[in-house]
């Protein structure tokens, strides 16, 4: 995720890391180039574009406008939504912590432990990293071979809680809390797994992509009998915002992924395992992620 103050203007002049600029500068320098093929098409046939008008495009631009609006608000709803899960279960931690404060701490401490690997195996699943090689360092005892070890973690852990209902050092109130915790963390889970696993609609996309291209390289044409010389400026302009707003969607739709506008899962990892820790009397806490040139990962 990236972060940065509010652009200033040398910002907004110069500024790459956080712009989309360094995705779409292929596709950008292709357009250049289209548009100076256009131009000396027409300095050399001018009677093949000269009944093009820039008219239709007016048109076609406004219609593709609204349509890539309706693309990146769905796109940025699955990041705003992720964001959301990602501060519940945050929150859901800190509540864990908090309801279990009176346990004695040969109880307590392991199962605040498999919490922060809970977090850990999460953040592993999401970017299709090694799920059970996060969740070990915090529960030595994961079993092999488990289609999801983020939730066997979860399970032991309400396996533990009930067997302290059963000895009797918590009673069935304390427990139904408890429960309702562990059940909200695995809404969490879902959550994130049901925006993993549905991604938008690959037809839409592809539409969206397709117009997008079409327009872009046939503007150049309609734009050069009027424009000439001048024809890649606003050839450019146009197809930064298009292709700008088409990749942005695109990292928006994956919230989870490594791109630089995706979610800080490893920071807010890290929250999870410092606030924990530090519930269970230690000190020498892991220290907080900081942005590397301005990115949070």
């Amino acid at each position: 995720m990236i972060v940065r103050n509010a652009p200033r203007f040398a910002d907004v002049l110069f500024a790459m890391r956080g712009s989309i600029l360094p995705r779409i500068a292929g596709r950008l320098a292709f357009i250049g180039a289209l548009s100076i093929g256009a131009v000396l098409l027409v300095g050399a046939r001018p009677a093949m574009v000269g009944h093009l008008s820039a008219m239709p495009f007016t048109l076609l631009g406004l219609s593709l406008s609204i349509f890539m609006s309706f693309r990146n608000t769905a796109c940025y709803d699955r990041w705003w939504e992720g964001r959301r899960l990602w501060g519940q279960l945050v929150i859901a931690a800190r509540g864990f912590a908090r309801q279990t404060a009176t346990l004695p701490i040969a109880e307590r401490a392991p199962m605040l432990e498999m919490v922060c690997g809970f977090a850990g195996g999460l953040g592993a699943r999401l970017r299709d990293r090694d799920e059970a090689a996060a969740i070990r360092p915090w529960w030595p005892a994961l079993p092999d071979g488990l289609p999801n070890p983020t939730d066997a973690v979860l399970r032991e852990v309400g396996r533990r809680c009930l067997s302290l209902l059963e000895s009797g050092i918590i009673d069935s109130i304390r427990y139904s809390v408890l429960e309702g915790t562990l059940t909200e963390l695995a809404h969490v889970q879902g959550g994130c797994e049901r925006i993993t696993t549905t991604p938008l609609p690959f037809s839409y996309s592809l539409l969206l992509h397709r117009i997008v291209y079409l327009f872009c390289c046939l503007l150049p044409f309609a734009l050069a009998p009027e424009l000439g010389w001048w024809v890649p400026l606003p050839t450019l302009v146009i197809a930064y915002a298009f292709f700008g707003l088409d990749a942005l969607g695109d990292e928006l739709s994956d919230p989870f992924g490594d791109d630089d506008n995706d979610l800080p899962l490893d920071a807010l990892v890290r929250t999870v395992e410092r606030d924990l820790l530090a519930a269970t009397g230690r000190h020498d806490l892991p220290p907080a992620i900081q942005p590397e040139g301005f990115v949070l990962r």
